[in-house]
């Protein structure tokens, strides 16, 4: 039997709006020669269908054999600032069109 991967998505309001978003990328080494990639998150309005990806920067090396990063454990106010900064960068969250990718900082500005 096939096994499916399911993203769960998680609900958060921002500005008084509900966002539902999902781990899109989990940080690990890039396709091109020696660079890693940052995780990413894809966020859309719970009314609408444009997504935006939101892309963190890479951050240090895990340590080998360390767990893999589970979107429960990412910080609520980080996913809340990274939402208010793509909003902020000119996404229109109930637009239709297509998916934007805006890059922020650790903190989600």
């Amino acid at each position: 039997m096939a096994s499916s991967k399911h993203n769960a998505e998680f609900e958060i309001a921002v500005g008084g709006e509900p966002y539902v978003w999902r781990l899109h990328r989990l940080p690990g080494w890039s396709s091109d020669a020696a660079e890693r990639r940052g995780m990413a998150i894809a966020v859309r309005h719970i009314e609408g269908q444009r997504e935006a990806v939101v892309e963190f920067p890479p951050g240090p090396q895990p340590r080998y054999g360390a767990p893999q990063l589970k979107a429960s454990q990412i910080d609520p106010k980080v996913v809340t600032t990274a939402i208010a900064s793509a909003i902020a960068a000119g996404w229109e969250p109930l637009s239709r069109g297509k998916t934007v990718v805006i890059v922020v900082d650790a903190s989600g500005a």
